[in-house]
């Protein structure tokens, strides 16, 4: 009956009616909640919502995962009509992409054990002068020959 009914709305319909399908994604979302009463209306509400999959709930860490046919946006949306005024997208990453995971800023006390916040950090630069003494040092392999 699906194949059929797919043949058929594929031919009846104007190519100008059929909507676009949002690609499978998955959306985290870092939701404080206390008890199962918070737990279950954020299951419930996000649930209900077309295009979704799958939702996981890991309250210890305070994180909502769905996945699905689904727009980011729409799911921290409906997560905020229920009440949880401050959730926010997922903000860490696992401690071990990050290249200065202890550099200021990216630590957070109150990240789950094994993630940093995810931010970009690069190294600081090295001085003009460091630089141009590195041009003439004898442990540069390609330094200068005329010294």
């Amino acid at each position: 009956m699906g194949a059929l009914y797919f043949l058929i709305s594929n031919f009846c319909t104007s190519p100008n009616t059929k909507t676009k399908r949002k690609p499978m994604q998955t959306v985290e979302i870092k939701v404080k909640m206390d008890c199962d009463g918070c737990e279950r209306r954020v299951r419930n509400a996000v649930a209900t919502m077309k295009g979704v999959k799958s939702v996981e709930i890991n309250r210890k860490q305070s994180k909502v995962t769905v996945n699905g046919f689904v727009d980011p946006n729409k799911v921290l949306k409906r997560i905020k009509n229920t009440g949880k005024k401050r959730a926010e997208f997922w903000p860490y990453v696992p401690q071990h992409v990050v290249t200065f995971p202890h550099a200021s800023g990216i630590y957070d006390k109150r990240a789950p054990a094994g993630y940093v916040k995810n931010a970009q950090t690069f190294p600081a630069s090295i001085d003009t002068e460091e630089k141009l003494m590195s041009y003439f040092s004898e442990d540069n392999v390609n330094a200068c020959s005329i010294m």
